[in-house]
């Protein structure tokens, strides 16, 4: 047991000396990276097998942990705001600073088309598709939006219920420890799935690859950094009183993670642990708020879809009038609801987007190729935001207790 402790301290140092081999091997032996890339696909077999079963009990055990129907209601709400208000925020902010640097004026590529199949969803489409008319097949499908609409009706079914539930509310919790804990055993297998997949990454695109879309790319990650300082960081020391200097100290081991696997939905478990260890956020406020921040809180989503819409529009000479950018920024919200959390999933998102804006598509084609490299900091975005939305929400629910408190004394 003492040996597990240790190994479990260590883990995100042998993730940052795996990051840093990743990228060794990558330029020293790009062909041996390229073949042994299906260690690293292994690996994120693994962790997405574990995504329903996760998503399952932590957003359940969250809401039925939480208390009362009312205190239930209450965070729910109080999620759903915060995730809104950052998404426009970052949305805003990323549309100034593309619109600052105007990446897609200054540069010119030739489109290649872009060989996804593309389609042109509709609102109606779009709902229709979170309500399954079978939930085991969408289960089985590992449709994430699906899962988290049962197990929200689920659980507060369960709150509602009451005490006749309470043999279903200790099963879950049990089923939790049993699913965290295989978690676990597979967390121990992340430093050699990052050494594989940054060494695949590395080897695949090179330097190079920043020489074509340099300037998009850097707008990508300048905007990226506004939106941490602005939207997250600022705003967690501010109402929280948490140092930027603590913050970042705990949040760079999810970084380590997100930069290495892209996707939101890999990274969750260890946003959550570090949520519940580094910022000391209750158990049940990080097992509702970041479960769910991963499906609906894509500040990444913001700056990815601000600066294709910007991009796009300045490289064909297409004006994008005050309309619509308000169009832009609502459908991007929506859009974003239904983003997979898995590598590359913004790719056919991204053209789905262009085709809603009645933007041209090609240029989704040269994107695709570095996407790997954009996708890294917008989902580095996604799951930090996760991180400070369960921050401000937990200082929230600290400062509504105090003053309960203060008014019964």
């Amino acid at each position: 047991m003492k040996q597990l402790l240790t190994a479990k301290k260590h883990l995100f140092t042998r993730i940052a000396i795996g990051f840093g081999l990743g990228i060794l091997f990558g330029i020293l032996l790009p062909e041996f990276s390229i073949q042994v890339k299906f260690i690293g696909d292994i690996y994120l077999n693994l962790i997405q097998m574990m995504i329903i079963p996760i998503i399952f009990v932590a957003v359940s055990t969250g809401i039925i942990n939480i208390g009362s129907s009312s205190d239930l209601g209450r965070i729910g709400l109080k999620s759903i705001v915060v995730f809104v208000a950052m998404f426009i925020t970052t949305a805003a902010i990323s549309l100034v600073i593309s619109y600052l640097i105007r990446p897609g004026q200054r540069i010119n590529i030739d489109a290649v088309g872009y060989d996804g199949e593309v389609t042109d969803p509709s609102f109606a489409d779009f709902f229709m598709n979170i309500v399954p008319s079978n939930l085991f097949q969408a289960i089985s499908e590992g449709d994430i939006l699906a899962t988290i609409l049962f197990t929200l009706i689920f659980s507060v079914a369960i709150v509602v219920v009451g005490k006749e539930a309470d043999p279903v509310r200790t099963f879950i919790n049990s089923l939790s420890k049993v699913i965290f804990k295989i978690l676990d055993f597979i967390m121990e297998l992340t430093p050699i799935g990052i050494i594989s997949l940054m060494a695949f990454a590395v080897a695949e695109y090179g330097a190079g690859i920043f020489s074509a879309l340099g300037l998009y790319i850097f707008t990508a990650y300048f905007a990226c950094i506004i939106v941490f300082i602005l939207v997250m960081l600022i705003p967690a020391w501010l109402y929280s009183k948490r140092s930027p200097i603590d913050f970042i100290k705990g949040i760079y081991k999810v970084w380590l993670v997100s930069l290495s696997t892209t996707s939101s939905a890999v990274t969750m478990p260890t946003t959550m642990r570090v949520t519940r260890n580094d910022f000391k956020v209750s158990e049940s406020i990080t097992n509702f708020v970041v479960p769910l921040g991963t499906t609906i809180n894509m500040a990444g989503g913001a700056v990815s879809f601000s600066l294709l819409a910007v991009f796009v529009s300045d490289f064909y000479d297409i004006p994008l009038g005050v309309g619509q950018i308000i169009y832009l920024v609502i459908i991007a919200t929506i859009l974003n609801m239904a983003a997979p959390g898995i590598p590359g999933g913004g790719i056919v998102l991204g053209a789905s987007f262009l085709t809603l804006l009645n933007l041209p598509i090609e240029l989704m084609g040269p994107i695709a190729a570095i996407y790997r490299l954009l996708d890294m900091a917008y989902t580095t975005m996604n799951v930090t935001g996760d991180a400070a939305a369960a921050v401000l929400i937990d200082k929230s629910e600290e400062k509504r207790a105090l003053k309960l408190k203060a008014r019964k004394s």
